[in-house]
């Protein structure tokens, strides 16, 4: 199916389902599941863009919901606990007026020693199309879809998360934001982002979504700068996005933006276009990795006096869940001039029905 949409108002309120336009690209959309946005081209990327753009066109009031997706079946299975991915997942299936399953690990069947393919499984068995999955250990997802393949089942597979390896919707809906704020009222597109400077700050170590972040960023030609101190951001991150990860082939991006590794936030936020922080996770705190968060905070965090360092009024990013005081301070982030975090979440929603699209589409098969 080619990529490319438009909506189509009839009535008073209410819009009719999407409609093929192949606006976008000439190439079809490809992916049976989307597990890891390393392989994402980049007509892949103003798919995406072009599409969750048109979903937030959509009224505010009225009739809220598209047919899109009646009759289908998608399961939430979040082993690891979440607010924004999972409720934003589970709207944007009923905005598009799909069926919607939610796991529960604690009220479940794995307290008693039921597996987590069969979990999956049961779910399928019940009509599932598709399955949102997010798991503490890196592959689950992957590991998931294939073995669904190898039974022949047509059932598609989005990551929403596993360990530290990947968070494709997160680093979509971070792409997008970044997008629109730069396109200024225009359609968000990949061009938009070319030759920026990206700075990303604090515990890229431990984060799958700084991951994502720089296969999409460098995909669709940012420079990303990233900060931090040796122990959360080991050396290596500089040469991240060098070569396919294991198991893909080629790069299916021809030329991409340059990573950079910089210890100071005095010397990496200088001509940065925007910055994002990323949560300091307090859990790996036992490892002795920082001082203390003082510390940390006084050397890697955000305010507004460190903001003004990037020479103009440039936006601030943030995944969430915030830790106020440690990697922004409450000031920056309830200013709504230069924080982007609300606007994050709201994008989570468009972003996440494009996905959701896009997959319940491929199982059709082409147009």
């Amino acid at each position: 199916m080619a990529p490319g949409w438009a909506l189509a108002r009839v009535g008073p309120g209410r819009w009719a389902d999407l409609r093929l336009t192949s606006t976008v690209s000439r190439r079809p959309w490809s992916h049976r599941h989307v597990l890891d946005l390393a392989a994402f081209s980049r007509d892949d990327y103003a798919t995406v863009l072009d599409l969750a753009g048109r979903f937030a066109a959509l009224p505010s009031t009225g009739q809220r919901r598209l047919p899109a997706l009646q009759g289908r079946l998608v399961t939430t299975l979040f082993f690891e606990p979440s607010t924004r991915t999972r409720s934003s997942f589970e709207l944007a299936a009923r905005r598009l007026s799909a069926d919607v399953q939610s796991f529960s690990p604690a009220t479940s069947a794995l307290v008693k020693g039921e597996s987590l393919l069969d979990t999956a499984l049961t779910y399928v068995a019940m009509g599932s199309d598709l399955l949102v999955v997010r798991h503490a250990c890196a592959q689950v997802p992957a590991a998931l879809a294939a073995t669904l393949e190898r039974r022949g089942q047509r059932v598609a597979v989005l990551n929403a998360g596993d360990g530290l390896h990947s968070h494709p919707s997160q680093g979509l809906l971070d792409l997008f934001t970044l997008a629109r704020h730069f396109a200024g009222g225009d359609p968000p597109t990949p061009e938009v982002l070319a030759g920026r400077r990206i700075v990303i700050v604090g515990d890229v170590l431990h984060s799958r979504v700084a991951r994502s972040n720089l296969w999409a960023l460098t995909a669709c030609g940012a420079d990303v700068v990233l900060c931090g101190p040796p122990s959360l951001l080991p050396q290596a991150f500089a040469e991240f996005v060098a070569a396919p990860p294991p198991g893909q082939p080629l790069d299916p991006v021809a030329r991409r933006g340059r990573v950079q590794v910089e210890r100071s936030l005095e010397r990496a936020l200088p001509g940065a276009d925007a910055v994002m922080a990323l949560r300091l996770q307090k859990e790996r705190m036992r490892q002795n990795l920082i001082t203390s968060l003082d510390a940390y905070h006084r050397q890697f965090g955000l305010s507004h006096e460190r903001l003004d360092l990037c020479g103009a009024a440039v936006p601030l990013l943030h995944p969430g869940p915030v830790n106020r005081g440690v990697e922004l301070s409450g000031p920056l982030l309830d200013d709504g001039s230069r924080s982007l975090v609300e606007e994050q979440v709201r994008n989570g929603i468009p972003m996440r029905m494009a996905l959701l699209y896009l997959l319940a589409a491929s199982e059709d098969g082409p147009a």
